[in-house]
């Protein structure tokens, strides 16, 4: 029995730290438009708008942090209402 192959998935981030939404969704695992519905209703990663929405890998990384990891699924539930 062969080991499933683990895939890189490239991540473009700009020198300052910044993601445009696309690497942000890679970033993550989200789609674009959950991150979208995660800026309108307040409860995603921190962003910044100039034109386009762009994240800070520093702040993905802290609101994946804080907010990721759970025990269970009903705790899952109780923290997205």
């Amino acid at each position: 029995m062969t080991q499933p192959q683990i895939k890189s998935i490239e991540v473009v981030t700009y020198p300052d730290g910044r993601m445009d939404t696309c690497n942000t969704s890679r970033y993550t695992g989200l789609s674009d438009k959950t991150l979208a519905m995660m800026r309108c209703n307040g409860n995603g990663p921190k962003f910044i708008k100039r034109g386009r929405v762009f994240y800070f890998q520093s702040d993905v990384d802290a609101w994946m942090n804080a907010n990721g990891r759970m025990t269970s699924t009903a705790q899952a539930k109780h923290a997205a209402s």
